[in-house]
């Protein structure tokens, strides 16, 4: 057994004991395997092991991990997301390679994802970023403009929203880390109230996701706990 397949055990073990204390079902998390500055061995490491869903937070790097490992298997395709803040000049490969976009938090980003996504693909699924604490160094919408931006995003062609993403200020303590999250569930049930039928809440990482879990999170982002402490990265994505 590799190390990644060691560690991917042992998050899953832990996701699942953290939905059992929360009286949830285990196959209601998601587990994205966060692959950024790893290389595609790393990935391929975790797909033998049976990991099929993976973020990237650095477009360009991203996508060459996606175009070698499709190239490899292409009858076996894995479900890519983009997790990292999103600049306008890196939109159109977004649209082209991934699957998934988490960190929408503007219009104009998703405007571009919509009009750039070639029409051969499923649409683009979409997740809104929300700053849900105001953190200064955070990417997100506020909360107070979150309706807003749903309904504007929601008609848009060829991509499709399915919920909420948000990356809090670390806090201490299982019970600190939970109330924080319970405010972005609180944004996601209220889309949902007015109609949104959202069915994607990605919350929690390596350090904080059994407080996701009991929160409501149904997609945790681990990286750390995979692959081990991240390598050194080039500049320039």
């Amino acid at each position: 057994m590799t190390t990644i397949e060691a560690n991917l055990q042992q998050v899953r073990e832990r996701i699942a004991r953290s939905c059992q204390q929360a009286g949830r079902d285990a196959k209601g998390v998601t587990l994205l395997a966060v692959s950024k500055t790893f290389d595609a061995n790393a990935v391929r490491q975790a797909q033998a092991a049976g990991q099929r869903v993976f973020g990237e937070n650095y477009v360009q790097e991203g996508v060459e991990k996606i175009q070698l490992l499709r190239s490899e298997d292409p009858t076996n395709p894995l479900e890519w997301h983009c997790i990292g803040p999103l600049q306008s000049n890196k939109s159109r490969l977004v649209a082209e390679h991934f699957d998934w976009v988490q960190s929408v938090d503007r219009l104009k980003i998703a405007q571009r994802l919509s009009e750039q996504r070639p029409d051969g693909l499923p649409p683009l699924q979409v997740c809104l970023q929300v700053n849900v604490d105001g953190g200064a160094n955070k990417s997100g919408v506020a909360p107070e403009e979150l309706l807003a931006l749903a309904q504007a995003v929601a008609p848009l062609p060829r991509i499709r929203l399915r919920g909420l993403m948000s990356v809090p200020e670390p806090v201490d303590g299982f019970e600190a880390q939970r109330a924080v999250f319970l405010r972005v569930k609180g944004l996601f049930d209220d889309l949902n109230a007015r109609g949104f039928a959202l069915d994607t809440l990605s919350l929690g990482m390596s350090d904080d996701l059994d407080a996701a879990v009991a929160a409501g999170s149904t997609m945790v982002r681990v990286g750390r706990a995979i692959f081990g402490s991240r390598p050194a990265r080039a500049t320039g994505d």
